[in-house]
């Protein structure tokens, strides 16, 4: 799941990215937003892997998930797909403030 976050005093989007996997033992979110550098995903007590980014407020934000060092995992909350260099499929998150906002 993805939540976004915008502040009336900066011109940035935080947003949240969460994974459900209670079986997995570990968690990254690779994005291009981190240069897509692995950023280690925290779990709460018997809860969802999160990680929190922030980026500009309207970038689209390329992203995929890795379980447990090997498995590549897609958001079905992601706002767009995209091809990779790799001949599969990025997830894509838009940054974009909502209209009135």
């Amino acid at each position: 799941m993805i939540k976004k976050r915008f502040f009336n005093t900066k011109d940035e989007c935080e947003i949240t990215f969460e994974l459900d996997r209670p079986k997995a033992t570990s968690a990254e979110l690779l994005t291009s937003a981190a240069g897509w550098e692995p950023v280690t995903m925290r779990r709460s007590k018997g809860g969802p892997f999160r990680a929190v980014v922030r980026v500009p407020v309207g970038a689209r934000t390329e992203f995929r998930y890795r379980v447990d060092g090997t498995h590549w995992v897609d958001d079905p909350t992601a706002d767009d797909r995209i091809a990779n260099r790799f001949g599969t499929m990025n997830c894509v998150v838009d940054a974009s403030r909502p209209k009135g906002q």
